[in-house]
């Protein structure tokens, strides 16, 4: 007979190789969950196994009715509706008439308008496929480089899992026991260094390498004007959403219900006066697409909830942090260990699944190496409480899973904008994407050094 820990480091494996297999994430966590937890009960009878398979019923209810967890097919509407009634290139549109006079700043507005569109969608791949489709086109037509094209949009579309509202912030304050509302806070100021980072990586490549980008042209005064006038409401909503979670003025569940009630009226107003925006038919297909989107994200949670039952009864997680412990390795270098796995793996996983599967691990073992439960920020390993421990490592988590979404040689959001620019080779995407991962890196490094970039607005708001 196996030992426990021995049958769930084979659970762990068994996992990644059928992810790598592309089966179904929450598949694949029932799955092992399942089948690991009746390796560890073959000593007793198979009728004690039946309640255990019986509780899934309620543990699917459990999830599906949670409150916390409401806000997430919420958010997922609020994105597919932005997408239905083409706010998406109104705000591209309208950024571009800002900063097209600039040199790169056709790409400026398409990294910007990603940024816009993540606050309301949530998710990094989406961000890069609705974002690319919009703006593609236009910077091809305007004769910018296609590694700057593909790499400006496939690194935008990164700003989607972490600018608030986030729908991987969510599970993740789910998965630790936290704030929404704080984790939410707490991305505010990361989410505006990384397009503002994108922004001079953009500004820099045109300067040092002048034929990337073409010599801007004026744009017509009307043309301008009317783009203007259409990114005015776009801003003023997506802007309410994203300062009204970060300043607490509302809470994240009615942020949501008003968010996708605004929008939708807004673009049934936009397609009564311009016959552009948002039909019936349209807003069945949101809602059809938030179905299907939300039922997977459901399943997953679901699966995430049977995984650790496993992993709880094996007994993986607390001899994971025990060794972590005992180790004698710095704390530091041990949060630098974790971000660098999360880095890999995210060039293979999808961020939701990633966070599901590896931060259950990885929790436990920080809050160990900090100095326990009832810990004070000043006798603490990391110089933090455990409830601003607990944000500031879900902020870099996030980071991370972002770099690993244009890491070379399997980066998901790489993929998703070769599949729109078909013509463009796979190596020049990559290659495009270099600059912005630099930047990325260099923010990285600059949140693990200074923490109060994270914790700065909790604080604020808490105090």
């Amino acid at each position: 007979m196996l030992e426990p820990i021995t049958i769930g480091i084979l659970g762990l494996v068994v996992l990644f190789c059928l992810l790598l297999l592309r089966m179904p994430v929450g598949i694949a966590m029932i799955v092992v969950g399942i089948g690991g937890t009746w390796l560890l009960s073959l000593s007793v009878p198979f009728v004690r196994f039946l309640p255990y398979l019986r509780q899934f019923k309620s543990l699917l209810w459990e999830n599906v009715s949670s409150y916390e967890l409401s806000i997430v097919p919420l958010f997922i509407l609020m994105g597919y509706i932005t997408a239905e009634a083409r706010l998406s290139s109104d705000l591209f549109k309208g950024l571009e008439a800002l900063l097209s006079r600039l040199r790169g700043g056709v790409a400026m507005a398409a990294v910007t308008a990603c940024g816009g569109f993540g606050a309301v969608c949530g998710s990094s791949l989406a961000t890069a496929a609705t974002m690319g489709k919009v703006a593609l086109p236009e910077l091809r037509a305007q004769g910018y480089a296609p590694r700057l094209a593909a790499g400006a949009l496939a690194a935008g579309g990164t700003l989607g899992i972490l600018i608030p509202p986030s729908v991987a912030l969510v599970i993740y304050a789910v998965i630790v026991e936290g704030s929404i509302l704080q984790m939410f806070q707490a991305a505010v100021i990361p989410g505006i260094l990384a397009v503002l980072g994108f922004i001079a990586v953009i500004a820099l490549s045109v300067r040092v390498n002048s034929s990337l980008a073409p010599v801007p042209k004026p744009m017509d005064a009307d043309v301008r004007r009317q783009a203007l006038r259409r990114l005015l409401p776009v801003v003023v909503i997506f802007g309410a959403i994203i300062l009204g979670l970060g300043f607490g003025l509302f809470t994240p569940t009615p942020a949501a219900s008003i968010g996708v009630f605004v929008i939708t009226l807004y673009g049934f107003v936009l397609r009564w006066r311009t016959g552009e925006g948002l039909g019936c038919t349209g807003l069945l297909r949101a809602i059809r697409s938030t179905a299907v989107t939300a039922g997977m994200i459901y399943l997953i949670l679901f699966g995430a909830e049977v995984l650790k039952g496993f992993f709880t009864r094996s007994g993986l997680p607390q001899a994971l942090s025990d060794w972590a412990a005992m180790s004698g390795f710095e704390p530091m270098i041990v949060l630098i260990a974790m971000l660098l796995i999360l880095i890999i793996l995210g060039c293979f996983m999808e961020s939701l699944a990633m966070i599901l599967v590896v931060v259950p691990f990885f929790w436990p073992t920080l809050l160990v190496l900090n100095g326990g439960d009832f810990v004070s920020a000043d006798n603490a390993a990391f110089g933090l409480t455990n409830d601003e421990l607990k944000i500031w490592f879900g902020i870099l988590a996030l980071m991370v899973v972002e770099i690993g979404l244009i890491t070379p040689p399997v980066g998901l959001n790489v993929f998703i904008i070769s599949a729109l620019a078909k013509d463009t080779p796979m190596g020049t995407i990559f290659y495009g994407v270099m600059p912005f991962l630099g930047a990325e890196t260099l923010r990285v490094s600059l949140i693990l050094m200074l923490p109060v970039l994270t914790l700065a607005i909790p604080r604020l708001m808490a105090g």
